[in-house]
């Protein structure tokens, strides 16, 4: 068992919204919390566009690839967050729930997924705040 927190990013798809939080909590927190990120219906690959507005930051998702939301998964994380993407997720006693309203990446440049980006990146902190105080 680990002493460190897991967080679970959750959108249908898990190809924009969730990567990206998991790419910010990746390179914010290093390795004091396990990210995981999954979708109900993933797609085959990561939004480009959410590719490109990481890599502006210096944070490359390109190795991430869309995963299905597994029972056990989410069974096993500390921090639940849904994407304000109307995806549901297995309600287990215990948990911390979250349901981020964020705009849907999908389908929009690069120019559009900047502020969602930015957004994320705020939440993710804030997040990383609540987890790790003393850091």
């Amino acid at each position: 068992m680990s002493d460190k927190p897991s967080v679970l990013f959750v959108c249908v798809h898990n190809a924009g919204r969730s990567q990206m939080a998991a790419g910010w909590l990746r390179h914010l927190a290093g390795d004091t919390v396990e990210v995981r990120s999954a979708g109900s219906a993933p797609a085959e690959t990561v939004n480009p566009a959410a590719v490109q507005a990481m890599r502006e930051v210096g944070i490359d998702i390109t190795d991430q690839t869309p995963k299905i939301l597994e029972y056990a998964t989410a069974q096993s994380s500390d921090v639940i967050v849904t994407m304000g993407c109307g995806d549901t997720c297995p309600v287990f006693p215990g948990k911390r729930y979250e349901d981020w309203k964020l705009d849907d990446p999908a389908g929009k440049g690069v120019e559009s997924v900047r502020p969602i980006r930015d957004e994320i990146r705020t939440r993710v902190e804030q997040l990383l705040t609540e987890l790790n105080p003393v850091a």
